[in-house]
């Protein structure tokens, strides 16, 4: 049923097209022509009927129309075939502007791709710094509340108290005293107590003491009862799993900080883009959450890994985020531009597609029409890059496509069809 609708449409229209064409029935007098100008005898709604008299459809009983022969003006005497191109035919510029016929020059312009994506927002992991205990005691008080909160480098995070730790700067200050005190002359004595004091200095930077933090150790001699945690860089406190008062151990995560003044866009793009991509491509990212901005960075990772559910690949962008607007978890939208090189173009709306071939109409002057066969390359925006078939300059129906194709088959033009 759907198959007979399909070929019904199709003939109705080819129909419309042939009574906008031929607005006269008489043998002698259509669309102004002579008898001698006419063809054959059709029908509207069955094209496939050829008769060499007017008459009715043996199909379905309508009255048949004249199709004038190939290359014959209304009014003019029919000229010999053997004058005339096997594929051309000829609809009159009247009727062309009746059927809005529209025309488009084939030209050689650059090529530009645009791939679109969706991305996802995560923090660099180079970027971020994760405080680990090294060694057990107790959290004594805190210098930043939650998740979110902005720090800067050298801020005190967080109070510690460890017997370690204050033994350790016990035992430094000891040595230090040991060494100051030691004879003059002892040489071995005060390399001893040189080598002790160095071996002291390396426990506590391995506990997350700084250099500053010993080297004032060093200077007031003073063993500090609760030592301070302090940040190694600006950013914001991503996750704090401890409360004051909490028993540590070594090991424990204390408080990670990230910097997201740089983040990571994790974009997917389809298997048959990912060719298109290269390291260190410019790419643009927009949010939702802040329209007309865009974001500026460069793909830097193409997952040699496929999706095998969804048949796409992973892209790692790094993105600059100096406003800390693009937050981790965010959704955003991935723009990618690429420069195809230059090409003969023609519109999307020439071409017409048959399922094999592509067919463009050509324009050859005084209401001439030549189909051909193209080769076309990729399609980019409301343009195809043509590879064969045109040439720079000619001028191509760039509308009413059907009626045009319609026409071409009842004048012959199309033998292959």
């Amino acid at each position: 049923m759907k198959t007979y609708l399909r070929k019904f449409a199709r003939c109705f229209a080819i129909g419309l097209f042939l009574l906008a064409f031929f607005p006269g029935c008489s043998k002698h007098d259509a669309a102004g022509g002579k008898e001698s100008d006419i063809d054959y005898w059709t029908c509207t709604m069955h094209p496939s009927v050829h008769a060499k008299d007017p008459g009715n459809c043996p199909i379905c009983a309508m009255d048949l129309v004249p199709v004038l022969k190939r290359d014959t003006p209304a009014g003019a005497p029919a000229a010999s075939k053997e004058t005339n191109s096997s594929s051309e035919f000829r609809v009159p510029m009247e009727r062309q502007q009746q059927i809005g016929v529209t025309y488009a020059t084939v030209e050689t312009k650059p090529l530009h791709h645009t791939i679109r994506a969706v991305g996802k927002v995560a923090p660099d992991t180079q970027r971020v710094w994760r405080v680990v205990a090294r060694a057990g005691g107790y959290v004594q008080e805190l210098g930043v509340s939650a998740p979110g909160e902005i720090v800067k480098k050298g801020q005190v995070l967080m109070t510690l108290y460890s017997p370690e730790l204050l033994t350790t700067q016990r035992e430094l200050i000891d040595l230090l005293r040991m060494r100051d005190n030691s004879p003059k002359g002892a040489h071995s004595a005060h390399a001893d107590a040189q080598s002790l004091i160095e071996s002291a200095k390396r426990r506590l930077r391995l506990w997350n003491i700084t250099e500053e933090q010993v080297a004032k150790i060093e200077q007031s001699r003073h063993a500090e009862e609760s030592l301070p945690i302090l940040a190694k860089m600006d950013g914001i406190v991503q996750t704090l799993p401890v409360t004051q008062g909490m028993t540590i151990a070594p090991g424990n995560t204390l408080v990670d900080v990230a910097d997201l003044s740089v983040v990571w866009v994790w974009g997917e793009f389809y298997q048959e883009e990912l060719p298109m991509l290269q390291v260190g491509q410019e790419v643009t990212v927009t949010s939702d959450s802040y329209p007309g901005e865009k974001f500026k960075g460069q793909l830097s990772l193409v997952d040699p890994f496929i999706n095998d559910a969804k048949r796409t690949g992973r892209v790692r962008l790094d993105i600059q985020n100096p406003e800390l607007k693009l937050k981790p978890d965010m959704y955003v939208d991935v723009l990618l531009e690429m420069d195809m090189g230059r090409s003969l173009v023609v519109p999307v709306s020439a071409i017409m597609p048959t399922g094999k071939r592509n067919i463009a109409f050509v324009d050859k002057g005084e209401g001439k029409l030549e189909p051909r066969f193209l080769e076309l390359g990729g399609k980019y925006g409301n343009v195809y890059a043509v590879k064969s078939g045109l040439k720079e300059g000619e001028r191509v129906v760039a509308s009413a496509n059907f009626l045009i194709d319609a026409e071409s088959k009842i004048q012959g033009a199309l033998k292959s069809w």
